[in-house]
C-alpha cells in the first residue's frame, strides 16, 4: 500500500478519549433582503466512535444547516455563524484556517449528500470522481487511483465494477448512484460520516439495502455516523440515540428505543403519531396542525407554541431549556432531555 495511505491511517486509528463530534451553542443565520432568517439557534449535540446519532425534523428545522456548518461548506455570505463551537477531537474547526479545516473535510469528517444525481459531477465518470479523492489526498497515480475506484464500488456491491468504473452518473440507478455517493464518502476511512437525506426519492426496499450497508461499513470501520432525516421509519433500527430539531433548536434529545416508546415533547409525540401503522387501516392520519415558523419570525416563548396541544401562557412567554427527564418518581433517564415546560405530561401520557 502507497506510504501516504499507511501514514492516514496509522493517525486515523490514534485513539482518542471523548466524542469524535461536540457541537455547543451552535448559531447559524442567513443575512436576506428580508430580514435575518435564524436557522440554527443554540444547537448541542455529540457523536462517538461507532456511535450513531438520528436529527430528526420537518423540512427547515435546521438539520441540514447544522450539517453544512459542521462541513464548513455554507455559503458565507449570506450565511453567518455568530457564535458557537465545532469540536472535532477536542478541537474548534470554527477556529482553524481554510487549509486545515480542508484537510479534516473528506479524510476525517465526510458527508452524503441527499440528491446524489445533482451532487456527482454529470461529464466525469464515477471512477474518476471517486479516485480523485485518492488524487487529491494521497498523491496516488492516476493507475492506482482507479484500481481504488473499483476497489470502493465492489466494498458497496456495485455489480460488475471493472466494466461499470468508467460509466457516468446517469448511467446507474437511484440506488446505485447512493451506493456511489457512500463509497465517495468512505473513500478515505473518515472518523465520521454525515448521511443528509441519504434514502430520498428511493423506494422501501432499496432504502432498506442502503441503510443496512451504511450500519454495516460503520461497524467495520467503527466511524461515528449523523443521520439526518425527516422518516422516522427510517431510523428505528439503525440509531442509537436520536436529536429532534424544529425551528432551528433540539426539542427532545433519548435514546432511540425510548423516544418512539415514551416521546416527552408534544412535537415528537406529533411525528410519532403521524406514522402509518397496520392497526389503524382505513383511519384517517393525524397530522400536525399548522407549518413550521418562518425563521425571520419566529414566534415569542416556545417556537412550537402555535402548533402544540398543550401551549399555555407560559409557553408563548418564555423559551424553556432542554430539560432532564425523569420518571414519576425523580429518577433519572439517561441522555433524555425534552424542551417543554409541560414535559412530564406527554412522558406520563398512556
Amino acid at each position: 500500500m502507497n506510504t501516504a495511505v499507511d501514514t492516514a491511517k496509522r493517525e486515523r486509528e490514534a485513539p482518542y478519549e471523548g466524542p469524535l463530534l461536540d457541537v455547543r451553542d451552535l448559531h447559524v443565520e442567513f443575512v436576506t433582503r428580508d430580514g435575518v432568517a435564524k436557522a440554527v439557534n443554540g444547537v448541542d449535540y455529540s457523536v462517538s466512535a461507532g456511535e450513531t446519532l438520528a436529527v430528526l425534523g420537518e423540512s427547515g428545522s435546521g438539520k441540514s444547516v447544522t450539517a453544512q456548518a459542521i462541513m464548513g461548506i455554507l455559503d458565507m455570505p449570506p450565511a453567518r455563524i455568530p457564535r458557537g463551537e465545532i469540536r472535532f477531537r477536542g478541537r474548534d474547526m470554527l477556529t482553524m484556517g481554510k487549509e486545515e479545516r480542508r484537510k479534516i473535510r473528506g479524510q476525517k469528517i465526510a458527508m452524503i449528500f441527499q440528491d446524489a444525481l445533482s451532487a456527482l459531477n454529470p461529464v466525469l465518470s464515477v471512477g474518476y470522481q471517486l479516485g480523485e479523492m485518492f488524487r487529491a489526498h494521497r498523491g496516488v497515480s492516476r493507475a492506482e487511483a482507479r484500481e481504488k475506484a473499483v476497489e470502493l464500488m465492489e466494498r458497496v456491491r456495485i455489480p460488475a465494477a471493472k466494466q461499470r468504473v468508467n460509466d457516468y452518473p446517469h448511467q446507474f440507478s437511484g440506488g446505485m448512484r447512493q451506493r456511489i455517493m457512500i463509497a465517495m464518502a468512505l473513500a478515505l476511512e473518515p472518523d465520521l460520516i454525515i448521511a443528509d437525506e441519504p434514502t430520498t426519492a428511493l423506494d422501501v426496499t432499496v432504502q432498506a439495502q442502503v441503510m443496512d450497508l451504511l450500519a454495516e461499513l460503520q461497524a467495520e470501520y467503527n466511524m461515528g455516523l449523523i443521520l439526518i432525516t425527516h422518516d422516522l421509519g427510517v431510523v428505528a433500527d439503525v440509531a442509537d440515540k436520536i436529536a429532534v430539531m424544529y425551528a432551528g433548536r433540539i426539542v427532545e434529545t433519548a435514546p432511540v428505543h425510548e423516544l418512539y416508546a415514551r416521546p416527552a415533547h408534544p412535537y415528537t409525540r406529533g411525528l410519532l403519531d403521524s406514522i402509518p401503522r397496520l392497526d389503524q387501516k382505513g383511519q384517517e392520519l393525524y397530522a400536525i396542525k399548522g407549518l413550521p415558523p418562518n425563521l425571520l419570525r419566529i414566534p415569542p416563548g416556545c417556537a412550537f407554541n402555535p402548533r402544540c396541544p398543550r401551549a399555555q401562557d407560559v409557553c408563548r412567554a418564555e423559551v424553556p431549556d432542554l430539560f432532564p427527564v425523569t420518571e414519576e418518581d425523580g429518577t433519572p433517564l439517561e441522555g433524555r432531555g425534552s424542551a417543554c415546560f409541560f414535559w412530564k405530561e406527554t412522558l406520563h401520557d398512556r
